[in-house]
């Protein structure tokens, strides 16, 4: 996890597009609550917790305090302050947390910033308490079809291609002593409508979509307004899986 990725701009594009609105994690919410059991005043490592969504709905959410390990300054600098939120510099690799410190760990859509995945899964065993789970939020190769980019820029999914698979991470872990417990595929609404979210979209915050060419983004870009004016009161709901290891 490298934190010299985002500037002040580029972290407040992040914020600004890709962050999923608190309100479109219905399905999150509940499968979280099914897999992790989270309690009032247990703890929860957010590892790259980027611009801080997800740790400001976990304590929201659950009452849990939030130790917000993210590497970059910039974005660390727009997580939101509040009691019950740590936020820390740090990586997945060496995570700046006591042994056993920790009840639950949150992975979200990090697992290609991570430049060791198993040095990750070595400071995860350290960190939490024995049984705790790890939440993987991640695309992941092969089941990314339903993924809102991946659908109309599909050229995106070669770059998916090339992240770990389900067996790789589950194999990383299991070297570690964590098994997999669940594999979940979950509905998340990126905006109300599809025109919302052409309109959100920011290419220069989205490594995929920067990574594809001009006519592939253009193509991509045409298709969405198609399909926002065909139906203009379709959701943009996307897909990504929730791996859960213990």
């Amino acid at each position: 996890m490298s934190g010299n990725t985002y500037g002040q701009q580029a972290a407040a594009d992040y914020r600004a597009s890709r962050e999923i609105p608190r309100d479109g994690l219905d399905s999150w919410r509940r499968a979280v609550a099914e897999e992790a059991a989270l309690k009032p005043g247990a703890t929860l490592i957010d590892v790259g917790a980027g611009t801080g969504a997800f740790a400001a709905a976990f304590h929201d959410w659950f009452g849990v305090r939030v130790l917000a390990v993210e590497p970059a300054e910039a974005m660390r600098a727009l997580i939101p302050v509040a009691p019950g939120i740590e936020v820390l510099d740090g990586t997945g690799e060496a995570l700046p947390v006591a042994d056993g410190a920790a009840d639950a760990a949150w992975l979200g859509s990090v697992l290609h910033h991570l430049s060791d995945l198993g040095a990750t899964a070595r400071e995860l065993r350290r960190a939490l308490k024995p049984g705790a789970p790890v939440l993987i939020r991640n695309a992941f190769p092969g089941r990314c079809d339903r993924d809102l980019r991946v659908r109309f820029f599909p050229e995106t999914a070669r770059q998916i291609a090339d992240y770990a698979s389900v067996e790789q991470v589950t194999a990383a872990f299991a070297a570690e002593g964590f098994r997999q417990v669940a594999l979940r595929s979950l509905p998340q609404q990126n905006a109300p409508t599809l025109a919302a979210f052409a309109a959100g979209l920011r290419r220069a915050s989205d490594s995929k979509l920067r990574a594809l060419s001009d006519e592939e983004y253009e193509r991509g870009l045409a298709a969405l307004h198609a399909a926002a004016a065909a139906d203009p009161a379709e959701p943009a709901v996307s897909w990504m899986d929730l791996l859960v290891l213990a």
